[in-house]
This record gives structure tokens, sequence and C-alpha cells, in this order.
């Protein structure tokens, strides 16, 4: 089958896809009628057949409001399984992150080369850095990918962390053991650690951005003040309906692969593992579209911190305090009087990795293009750009629509280091730091 043709089926499957809504439910679904038991989790003969299978996201005993866990109803066990062996990580890393020293310098980066042909999302992650250590399940990772394959008779887990998958140019088709989710740029999709995934192509190619995060899981931030409502809403993530492998693939050799502390470890099983029939829990896959998050703002002076975009945290161990914050800048109005409107001169004790998933951000006139990112590490001085500063300064303070773009943050607690592939690649920008030269002394005593 050709990669157009693929792509072209995917994309029909993609558009019939139907979820169910709702972040953090409980949820239930079959794909085969009365595939799941009732009034019990295993009972001694599942139904159909199959094997009934606990994944915990979340250690038993944490508390019902952040327990993760699902039962699985599948054709067969994940243990029925030959031995893993360990193979090339490619251009993937994980924490902690040592190859190079962590750097206080502003760095901005163009978007990934494109790939070589047939590379499939597992072959063109690439890592730009981090924080933490993966085996004390702390910190973040950040990866990007460019892609032009589908990922074909395999698949991917990861032990390490959960993959929130940001898209920026070309949609994907994520084949999960829960079932199937589409995501688009403009839409994120979140894998939970451990969960079995293919990644296939809506398009010709596809390119976007990876967090991975280590530590507790994302969760909806509290809303304080705010109330009730606003932000991202609970009932606009979407979670898959149950769906298994199509008959002619589900005993074809299949190659798992699974990320475990640090390392790819493969083996080919002589079935696929996206079999699946009838599941329920929290610990489950789901996709979100961005466009429909509540942006919440000033209506008198000034702007709130850039904490008001929150989508979702990761808490830490300190209340208030993330792991890893994901902050999108969606379109929105500004309409502050005496403010000067686009986001401040700041040095910030979180450190901030900045994508472009489309147009261009408000605080910086060019430079900083849809695939390619920058990192601001904590203290370091950042905010618009000489261009930037002395139009808004002298902009007439009218209602004014920022619509022309979709920028979001990776924050975390930590430092982030670059990768020794990231500190030296050709798509680094040298010469960053002009973009702030000729900020000029205005000051009149």
């Amino acid at each position: 089958m050709s990669e157009q043709s693929g792509s072209e089926r995917a994309r029909k499957t993609a558009e019939a896809l139907e979820y169910l809504g709702g972040f953090g439910n409980e949820h239930s679904s079959e794909a085969v009628p009365g595939a799941l038991p009732l009034g019990r989790n295993s009972p001694q003969r599942a139904p159909l057949g199959l094997y009934a299978e606990q994944l915990s996201g979340s250690a038993f005993t944490e508390p019902r409001s952040h327990n993760r866990r699902s039962w699985l109803y599948r054709i067969r066990p994940s243990a029925a399984h030959p031995p893993f062996t360990r193979v090339d990580n490619g251009a993937l890393r994980t924490a902690p992150f040592t190859e190079a020293p962590a750097d206080p310098n502003r760095l901005r980066w163009n978007p990934l080369p494109d790939p070589a042909p047939g590379t499939d999302f597992l072959a063109g992650l690439w890592t730009l850095g981090g924080n933490g250590d993966a085996t004390q399940r702390a910190g973040m990772a950040i990866h990007l990918y460019a892609a032009n394959a589908s990922m074909d008779d395999r698949v991917f887990s990861d032990s390490d962390g959960e993959l929130l998958i940001v898209p920026e140019r070309g949609g994907l088709l994520l084949r999960t053991e829960f079932g199937l989710l589409a995501a688009r740029p403009g839409e994120v999709a979140l894998i939970p650690r451990g969960v079995r995934f293919r990644v296939e192509l809506l398009d010709a190619d596809a390119r976007g951005y990876v967090c991975e995060n280590y530590g507790q899981p994302f969760e909806l931030p509290d809303l304080g003040p705010i109330g009730a409502n606003g932000l991202a809403a609970a009932r606009d993530f979407q979670a898959p309906v149950a769906a298994y492998e199509e008959p002619g693939l589900l005993d074809r050799p299949t190659e798992v692969v699974n990320k475990f502390c640090g390392n790819l470890w493969s083996a080919t099983y002589d079935h696929s593992p996206l079999d699946v029939v009838a599941w329920h829990g929290t610990h489950v896959p789901y996709v979100y579209d961005l466009r429909r998050f509540n942006v919440l703002g000033s209506i008198s002076y000034d702007h709130p911190d850039p904490s008001i975009f929150t989508v979702l945290t990761s808490p830490s161990d300190t209340p208030g305090l993330a792991g890893v914050d994901f902050v999108v800048f969606a379109p929105r109005w500004l309409v502050g009087e005496d403010t000067f409107r686009p986001p401040y001169f700041h040095r910030n004790v979180m450190s901030e990795y900045m994508g472009l998933i489309d147009g261009a951000y408000d605080a910086k006139a060019e430079g900083f293009v849809p695939g390619g990112g920058s990192l601001h590490n904590m203290m370091s001085a950042h905010g618009p750009d000489r261009e930037t500063f002395d139009r808004a300064s002298a902009a007439e303070l009218k209602p004014q629509k920022i619509d022309d773009g979709l920028a979001f943050m990776f924050e975390t607690r930590w430092p982030i280091t670059a990768t020794a592939q990231a500190a030296g690649a050709d798509h680094l920008q040298r010469g960053y730091d002009d973009v702030w030269r000729g900020l000029q002394r205005h000051f009149r005593a």
C-alpha cells in the first residue's frame, strides 16, 4: 500500500471517530456487546473468552481523586510476549541530562530539518532537553518529531512518563490499546504512561512537539477565585471508544518498542497488542482542541501572569509549584487601559520552553516560526523584541483581537538542560540575543 493511499485510509478512519467526553471520568467502553463484565472487575471467566488485566498509572493507595487505573479485557494478556532486547535510541534522550552543561543563555531553534524518507513518528523523535530523573519519576523532557511515514507493524509504549503530543504540521491517527484518537494541528493528544500505541499519518508528513512528563500525571489546574468555570473545560477532553486491531492484523507479527529508564527495548510479538475489546477506568488517552480553551484576561488595566493560560498541570510536592505546566496562548481580546499589551519583560524562577503551532507570536516580530521554539531558562531575562516594544508603546489603545497565532509553553520548576545535539544543532539560531539590541535609553530625570 502506498503512503498516499495509507494516509487517505487513515483520514477516512479519523473522520468517522466517536469519543467519550470528560477529563478524569470513570469511562467504560466495549467494542463488542457483552465484553465488559458487570458488577466485578476480574470474574472467574471473563466474558467472550477474554483476559482481564489491570493497568495501574498510580500507586494503589494514592487518594481516590488522584488514582489512575483501568481494567482491560483483551484477546491475549500483556504477559504473553518474548524477552525484550536493547535497540538503538536514535535521537531520543532521557533525564538526567548530562551531555552538556545547563545554559543560562536564551536559545532559539528553527524547525527540525525534513527527515529521511521512510521516517515514522518513533524514528523521528529528537530530544531537545529536559530536567529531573526519569528513574525517580520527576521532571520532564522536550522532544520534537518529524515524520513522513506511518508506523507499520510496530507499536510504542513509554514506561518513563506520559506523552503530551502537540502537532504543528500534519495530522496523526493514534491507534491505542483503548481505541483510536485523531490529533490535528491545533489539538493535543495525551498518551498515559505505559499505554501502547501506533501513529499513522493523516497527511504526507507530520511535525510537532512532545512533552514527556516523568512526574505526576497531568490534571486540570484548580481555578481558585476564578470560580467554577473557565480555562479548559473538562467536558471538552475526548477519550476513545473501545476498538481492537483489524482481523488481518491481530495475528500478524508486531514489533513492540518500550522506552524504559531512558533506553529503547524491542520485542517482536506473534500478535498485535492492540487487542483490547472492552475497558473501563481513569488511566486513558485523550485528545483536546486548544481552540476550545476559554481565555480569561483583564478588562481594566495590566494583564494577568501567563499562568492564567494553563491548560494542564503536573503538580509537585510543593503546592502551586508545578513539575510542568502546559500553557496555550490562544486567540483573545486585549482591552487593557494604559497597558503595555504584549507579554512584559520578565525574569522567572520557572524555566520556559515556547513553541509555535500557527501564525505569529505577539511578542516576537520575526524569527520565532511554526515548528521552532525558544528556551528561556530560570532567571534569564526575556520579553518583547525591540520592534514589538516600539510598536506597542506607540499603539492606539483600542480593543484589539489577537487571532493570527497559536503558541504554547512548557513551563517547569527546574532548569532545562539542552542535549548535545540541541546545543550544537545546525538549526539553532545564532545571534538570538540580537533581537533585544537597540532597546534604547528613554529615561528622563
